[in-house]
């Protein structure tokens, strides 16, 4: 047992299951996963795969081999991990990830974290698509909605994600203060790009009035807090923020029914890393009065 690269190779084809799959993860040609498996095989005078036209499943010897491939790689994995933390101490790059309209709850805690540690680079990355850690996307992520499920990250919960119903006083003056739920589709509101929205105030929203009540829409949520300011219309908005922003009236308060849970997920690989766990005991610092709390 030489040679490491096919016993990888064998590894990640009984992992993912199809030669081209494993030849994306590993930077190879699909010709030499195919080697490695045909010259491993040959070697242990025993087949470790069954070829079928949905791909590859591994056989009993194959199994035997794979729980050995799968110990040995996340041990290199666990090292790597061990020797970059030690290594590099709270320095050098830490990227945080996390959808728009979150930054009033994350960058403060980055900037204390930045100003305590000057060699740390900080990326703050905002995007509703979800980043990949096992693929080094991010070293954390801040994610809202039901709770992560992918089995190599640990997760845990930050804190409640609080909205309420906003407009401005110019726009109160010229078109009234709801009264009801069932005043709200005589009003025009700022809302999200789309109908689709997986928000549970937005999905509230499209329930009670309809799409053409939505007069402005933007996927940004600066901009969304900066047209309700204008008067372009009644908005949800973080409550953290919108109480702290001049100009605003609170129309309706926030509701069970429109939070959202934040979750804080990090990769089992670098969850232990100095600069890594600073950021979360940072960030749940700065959160300990709301873990855990409801609107």
């Amino acid at each position: 047992m030489e040679n490491w690269d096919e016993i990888r190779t064998a590894f990640q084809v009984a992992r993912i299951g199809t030669v081209s799959g494993a030849a994306e993860v590993l930077g190879v040609h699909h010709a030499t996963v195919i080697r490695h498996i045909d010259a491993l095989e040959g070697r242990l005078g025993a087949k470790l795969f069954q070829r079928h036209a949905r791909g590859y499943t591994a056989t009993e010897a194959g199994q035997e081999l794979l729980k050995v491939a799968q110990t040995t790689e996340e041990q290199f994995a666990h090292l790597a991990a061990r020797i970059n933390g030690a290594g590099a101490g709270i320095s050098g790059e830490l990227v945080v990830t996390s959808l728009p309209g979150l930054s009033p709850i994350i960058t403060p805690t980055l900037i204390r974290l930045q100003s305590a540690h000057p060699e740390l680079k900080v990326h703050y990355v905002t995007d509703a698509r979800v980043f990949r850690l096992e693929y080094g996307e991010a070293h954390v992520a801040i994610r809202a909605g039901t709770k992560p499920q992918e089995p190599d990250n640990v997760v845990q919960r930050l804190t409640t994600h609080c909205v309420a119903l906003y407009g401005s006083p110019e726009y109160l003056a010229r078109s009234g203060l709801p009264q009801d739920e069932e005043s709200l589709p005589s009003h025009r509101f700022v809302g999200p790009q789309g109908t689709d929205s997986r928000a549970p105030f937005f999905r509230w929203l499209f329930q009670q009035v309809g799409p053409q009540q939505v007069v402005f829409h933007s996927n940004d949520g600066d901009a969304q807090m900066d047209a309700v300011v204008a008067g372009a219309g009644l908005g949800f908005l973080p409550v953290r923020s919108a109480r702290a922003r001049p100009g605003l009236v609170e129309v309706m308060p926030p509701r069970a029914e429109w939070e959202v849970p934040l979750w804080l997920v990090t990769h089992v690989d670098l969850h232990r890393t100095p600069k890594v766990q600073a950021f979360v005991t940072a960030v749940k610092e700065d959160l300990r009065d709301e873990l855990g709390a409801t609107c």
